[in-house]
């Protein structure tokens, strides 16, 4: 097995396990069997986040390497990235998600191009923009905002630190400034959460089915959640 292709290392909530970058999918998969088969009780029943830096892992790698893990018993939890390519792939496969170091380059489609340097004047937060409807049964976490072009269905959730931005109906949970941010808000084209949640707050939508849909804007004030027309 060659050296520094898996690291593994215990965390709070279960293994992190981080794989090379650079090297070929397919030896640091191999690698990765290799390292789980000679620890098999190490790792049974392990709770699992995989960090692949800046790798772009299409949906199809990501498939293999949760096959890998499935076949060995091993729960891939959520999936770490600085790549579009692979945070989408994980959202396609349902997995949690983590991108802390990610801005994407708004002038290239490239996944290993470098990000501009933001100026240290701006606000910068991260952002992940999801383009489909979020289905029931889903569930989306990010550190950052959350943007989708599409609907959230009754039964699925979003939780985000940042702000949650839905261009269509949202009708599932979501809960945003999940870190405690106050300041956090939510947008929707059509706003009838099961749940809505900012920080620590928590209100639900009043049973109005005569109510037209409408853009509309969460925000905390005075100390609880208002909602109001979104301009």
């Amino acid at each position: 097995m060659r050296e520094n292709t898996v690291a593994i290392k215990g965390i709070k909530d279960g293994l992190l396990i981080s794989l090379s970058p650079t090297e070929e999918w397919n030896l640091v998969l191999s690698d990765l069997a290799t390292r789980i088969d000679q620890q098999t009780s190490f790792f049974a029943g392990a709770k699992v986040t995989v960090d692949v830096g800046e790798r772009p892992v299409p949906k199809d790698q990501m498939s293999s390497l949760k096959a890998v893990l499935d076949r060995r018993g091993i729960n891939l939890w959520a999936v770490s990235s600085e790549s579009r390519t692979t945070l989408d792939a994980a959202i396609n496969l349902d997995l949690r998600t983590s991108n802390v170091n990610y801005v994407p380059n708004r002038n290239s489609d490239d996944d290993s191009a470098p990000a501009p340097a933001a100026s240290h004047e701006e606000d910068v937060t991260l952002g992940l923009m999801i383009r489909r409807t979020i289905r029931s049964g889903r569930r989306i976490f990010h550190q950052g905002h959350v943007v989708v072009f599409g609907d959230v269905n009754p039964g699925s959730e979003i939780i985000a630190g940042g702000d949650v931005i839905v261009w269509g109906r949202l009708r599932g949970n979501v809960h945003a400034g999940a870190n405690g941010d106050e300041n956090a808000v939510v947008c929707a084209l059509d706003m009838t959460p099961n749940q809505l949640r900012i920080a620590g707050h928590i209100t639900t939508s009043p049973d109005d089915k005569r109510r037209k849909p409408r853009p509309e804007t969460a925000l905390i004030r005075d100390n609880q959640i208002v909602v109001e027309t979104w301009k």
